[in-house]
């Protein structure tokens, strides 16, 4: 079973302590990973994906830390902002440098541009692409491996609603795969419609972790997080 597990978690930057002592397991299916602004979010989904060294802790991905993983690209797909792309590369040759870098099969392009429903602009410049394209081509990037974990920081800014209709039936497709996907996002009606499970953090503290209120996501999210905003 593909997991995520984030144990004793603890960053520091200076005397900032940005996460303290984190302690959650992400499993197959769709998780949420909610806090206000400032939470910790960024820092920890960073730590967990190797690109920031913890001050005391782990993150590991089915045992291993992201460093320690064979073919990284084939175990997780990320997406952490919808930059990073050359304006002047078509989607296609973009996917195409991501690919050969990673030893992934050419085909696996196609795969993934039609999977996000971008094989009509294939061969459009990046630098002509709105945010909700920019965030379709970030997702083709990150399923080019075909990863068992992908970890998404707000997939769904720029997406109009048709968009986000369309990424909450990819995201559910995925889980029911078997994937593990771990989500965090502010728009927490989304997250209440598409998730298994929520993890909510604030003030770099694990508040909460396993299933939503009957309630609602909303008011429990509030709850959570009023002693830290």
């Amino acid at each position: 079973m593909t997991h995520v597990r984030v144990t004793g978690l603890t960053k520091r930057f200076g005397t900032v302590e940005a996460v303290g002592d984190l302690d959650f397991d992400v499993t197959p299916g769709v998780t949420g990973f909610l806090g206000p602004n400032g939470a910790g979010k960024t820092t920890t989904l960073r730590i967990v994906l190797g690109l920031i060294r913890p001050t005391a802790g782990a993150a590991t991905i089915d045992g291993r830390r992201y460093a320690e993983l064979r073919h990284p690209r084939r175990a997780v797909g990320a997406v952490l902002e919808a930059t990073g792309f050359h304006p002047a590369r078509t989607a296609r040759q973009h996917l195409m440098v991501l690919a050969t870098a990673a030893g992934i099969p050419a085909e696996r392009v196609d795969r993934v541009l039609d999977q996000v429903e971008l094989t009509a602009a294939a061969q459009r410049r990046v630098g002509g692409f709105s945010l909700g394209m920019r965030q379709r081509l970030g997702l083709a990037g990150a399923l080019l491996g075909d990863p068992g974990v992908l970890i998404l920081d707000e997939p769904a800014n720029g997406l109009d609603p048709a968009g986000m209709a369309w990424l909450r039936g990819l995201l559910r497709s995925l889980a029911g795969e078997g994937r593990t996907v771990l989500v965090s996002s502010h728009v927490l009606a989304e997250v209440d419609r598409v998730a298994d499970r929520v993890i909510v953090i604030s003030g770099g503290r694990l508040r909460f972790a396993g299933l939503s209120d009957e309630g609602g996501l909303e008011p429990m999210f509030l709850r959570l997080t009023k002693e830290t905003r």
